[in-house]
């Protein structure tokens, strides 16, 4: 397959470029996972200088993932309708300015942790980086149908970051936190993924809906669903919240298993993806997701 000739691009397209491989959206979802922790476990307004010295670090850690992430998956990335507007498919990046890109914000992202934050949230950070890159990006993506089950893994770090951030250690509550984005990844993921099996199976990625009929995905969707949000109510107990979190989390998980059922519902007996609509659970869940986190930062801020 011939190769798109190299894009002739001004600094401003090269500095967009690079902003581009660090995955800002990416960034803002596991930032929207980290701060709202960090309140949770000063049982208030954490000091305002460890959480910009958290967010700094976090956003060099995740950006150097998501670098070394595309550079990896260069190839697949040409190919895919979702992808191709990267940077290194358009090639206005290389493949060796973009790992040393990589490298510098993961150098740069341990020692500001390491420095203004402590050791333990910083080991953590190298931790997630060091699995997305080398667990999910080359060992699982293209091998297993498991990839984003044990692949999210990766993603659920920023609620460890956030608390150890504050108190400097880790305990149950922060766990739970884990476990919740650990669930709620696989359906998240399967309905985007859902939206573009057919990306997926032209470059060989044994996403759950490339190798499953939809209706398939849709009860896996489900169930995880199920335990995503039966896990989030263990928060309160485990953590002694007041009322504001679990109230939270009962009517947001309400929402998100309707969505989930609903999206079940219309794959039965059906390929359509108009039809199916995967996208209106990959939104929902996004926002299912950002307002319980947010509860998490309300909770001990409105129940003092």
């Amino acid at each position: 397959m011939a190769q798109a000739a190299p894009t002739r691009a001004g600094v401003r397209d090269v500095v967009t470029a690079y902003v581009g491989l660090m995955k800002p959206r990416v960034i803002e979802l596991l930032l929207l996972t980290t701060v709202p922790v960090m309140f949770f476990a000063a049982r208030g307004v954490p000091e305002l200088g460890l959480v910009l010295a958290t967010v700094v670090g976090g956003t060099l850690s995740s950006g150097s993932a998501s670098a070394l992430n595309c550079v990896y998956d260069r190839d697949i990335d040409e190919q895919m309708r979702r992808t191709r507007r990267r940077a290194l498919p358009r090639h206005i990046v290389s493949p060796v300015a973009a790992t040393v890109f990589g490298v510098v914000l993961g150098v740069a992202a341990t020692a500001v942790l390491w420095t203004w934050v402590n050791p333990l949230s910083a080991l953590l950070a190298l931790a997630a980086e060091a699995f997305y890159l080398l667990g999910y990006t080359i060992l699982l993506k293209r091998r297993t149908t498991q990839n984003i089950v044990w692949g999210g893994l990766a993603g659920c770090f920023p609620a460890l970051i956030g608390w150890t951030a504050v108190t400097g250690e880790l305990a149950w509550p922060p766990v739970v936190l884990f476990l919740v984005v650990f669930l709620w990844t696989p359906p998240h993921t399967w309905a985007l993924a859902l939206r573009y099996r057919e990306d997926y199976a032209n470059v060989d990625v044994p996403m759950l809906p490339v190798v499953a009929p939809a209706e398939r995905v849709a009860r896996q969707v489900v169930l995880y669903s199920w335990a995503t949000v039966a896990t989030s109510l263990l928060l309160w107990p485990v953590a002694g919240t007041g009322l504001v979190y679990p109230v939270a989390a009962v009517v947001l998980g309400a929402g998100f298993l309707v969505e989930a059922h609903r999206m079940w519902g219309r794959a039965r007996g059906t390929e359509d993806l108009s039809r199916i609509q995967p996208m209106r659970l990959f939104h929902s869940s996004n926002l299912y997701l950002s307002l319980l986190f947010v509860s998490v930062a309300l909770d001990p801020l409105l129940t003092r």
